[in-house]
């Protein structure tokens, strides 16, 4: 591991995470960090011995039975109670990417000493972050509005020694993975278990995982876009700086500006041109893609805020002397943001798509399919099916969870986000967009074969890139194993963050 990442001394940035999740690097709690996470439970542990009062979820119960009063010998017990009640999860088992980036951005939200959990326990969270032992989380369970409680309650049932975790990407009991570093269970105090598992950490984390490949994606589009163009030998006015000027959103002209990059320099833009203009889903890249990057760059900020902030409740605030009682947890910012990403990125799927159909289709002097002999071979005929299968999924997944609710724990919980069905929608059209797309260049690198001309010099590096993965098509072949490679090129192709 090189130099740690300091939580507690600044904001927690995307480019911070991007590192995070592309270099091994250690992260530990800066001292002004430990020294609020301290004062926290010092102030709580004095307020439960002075207060008479209950306090919801330190000396009561949970959600309706928020009005039961809990014995001071019981508070420790509830707080376990509450863990293992809460693992309700099921489904597929959340990613291991998303189930880190979880495990992080828990930690953040505790740092700020307004949770009132014990520093051991945040540190635990940090053990097991860097050593890459990562709990084992379902999708499903999560309403998105008193926090994600059963995913982060699965979450955190390692520290319980409950559970199952990967560890040296096997996987294995938490109890047996932990007692073999030699760690015994965290011993829960008072409000820790509620600190826990209220928040929005498996939203967030899955939302975060999305824009990072959703940034990446956008920019990909405009890339085999701009292949695709070329193998239609389509024109490139509509991308002239001065058209966008005049209708200057930031995404437009992001978009507009690196197809002209991607460009400059082609034998094939300068030929003579027989036909006067093109289809949309070519001529439009920059209103389509553009307004797609404007949405990411929306919820990228809604983001920052989100992961930066806290979402557990109750809330402590020493210096006010006051333990307030709110609704943090609730995923709505989220939930409608996801939504919108959804969108965002399933229109670059959907337009992607359409380029691909027109790229089959026999016009602009390519051969139908885009194999040489068609009929005795299908060539390209099916990728295109697939695609559009895939694009018609898309729709159907970015009808919005967010707009939904069900009312939960007999009344108290009347209005929930469902912002983890919005999490989990998104992740799947992000991957769905990323399959379409390399469905895309799949065919956009077998249509601009048959021309004579040659590309920009940056779109034919690309190319000769490309085609050490995937080879031409000259005749019918197994092409799921192209349509994987493709995906697998996209994935691999690293972009710098400054074109992103």
């Amino acid at each position: 591991m090189g130099k740690a990442y300091k939580i507690g001394d600044q904001l927690l940035t995307f480019s911070a995470i991007r590192e995070l999740m592309a270099i091994d690097t250690k992260v530990v709690l800066s001292a002004k960090a430990k020294q609020k996470i301290k004062a926290c439970r010092s102030y709580l542990n004095k307020k439960i011995k002075t207060s008479d009062t209950p306090i919801y979820g330190i000396n009561t119960g949970f959600g309706s039975l928020c009005n039961h009063k809990i014995s001071a010998k019981d508070l420790e017990q509830l707080q376990t109670n509450l863990v293992l009640s809460h693992a309700c999860g099921t489904g597929d088992e959340v990613p291991q990417d998303v189930v880190k980036i979880m495990l992080l951005l828990k930690v953040q939200s505790l740092a700020y000493g307004h949770s009132g959990v014990q520093l051991k326990t945040v540190e635990r969270l940090l053990a097991m972050y860097n050593q890459n032992l990562l709990p084992i989380v379902y999708s499903q369970g999560s309403l998105g509005a008193s926090g994600d409680l059963a995913p982060l309650a699965h979450l955190s049932l390692p520290l319980l020694l409950e559970g199952e975790v990967y560890a040296d990407g096997k996987r294995k009991r938490a109890k047996t993975a932990l007692k073999q570093l030699g760690w015994d269970a965290i011993k829960l105090q008072s409000k820790e278990g509620l600190a826990l598992l209220n928040g929005t950490q498996f939203m967030a984390g899955y939302g975060l995982w999305s824009l990072l490949k959703a940034q990446k994606l956008s920019y990909m589009a405009d890339l085999i876009g701009s292949i695709s163009l070329e193998a239609f030998n389509g024109r490139s006015e509509c991308f002239n700086a001065l058209i966008h000027q005049l209708r200057p959103y930031k995404g437009q002209m992001k978009t507009a500006e690196n197809i002209r990059n991607f460009l400059k320099g082609s034998k094939i833009q300068k030929q003579e041109k027989a036909d006067v203009q093109d289809p949309y889903s070519f001529r439009c890249m920059p209103q389509v893609h553009g307004a797609s990057k404007d949405v990411i760059t929306h919820v990228q900020n809604v983001f920052t805020t989100e992961i930066n902030s806290v979402t557990d409740n109750p809330t402590i605030f020493i210096e006010e002397d006051k333990v307030i009682s709110g609704g943090n947890f609730h995923g709505q910012p989220l939930g409608m943001a996801m939504d919108y990403l959804a969108i965002g990125i399933s229109e670059l799927g959907s337009i992607s798509e359409r380029r691909t159909y027109q790229l089959i289709s026999g016009q602009r002097g390519l051969p139908p399919f885009l194999v040489a002999h068609p009929g005795l071979n299908s060539g390209m005929m099916i990728p295109q099916y697939t695609a559009a299968s895939i694009a018609s999924q898309n729709k159907q997944l970015c009808t919005p969870a967010s707009v939904d609710s069900i009312v939960s724990s007999n009344g108290q919980e009347d209005h929930v986000s469902m912002g983890a069905n919005a999490a989990t929608k998104l992740y799947k059209v992000v991957e769905n967009t990323e399959r379409i797309l390399a469905i895309e260049l799949l065919n956009a690198t077998q249509a601009l074969a048959f021309r004579r001309a040659k590309s920009s010099d940056f779109i034919e590096s690309i190319l000769d890139v490309y085609r050490d993965e995937v080879d031409f098509l000259d005749n019918d072949r197994l092409l799921h194993d192209d349509i994987e490679k493709s995906i697998g090129f996209i994935q691999g192709l690293s972009v710098d963050e400054d074109l992103l």
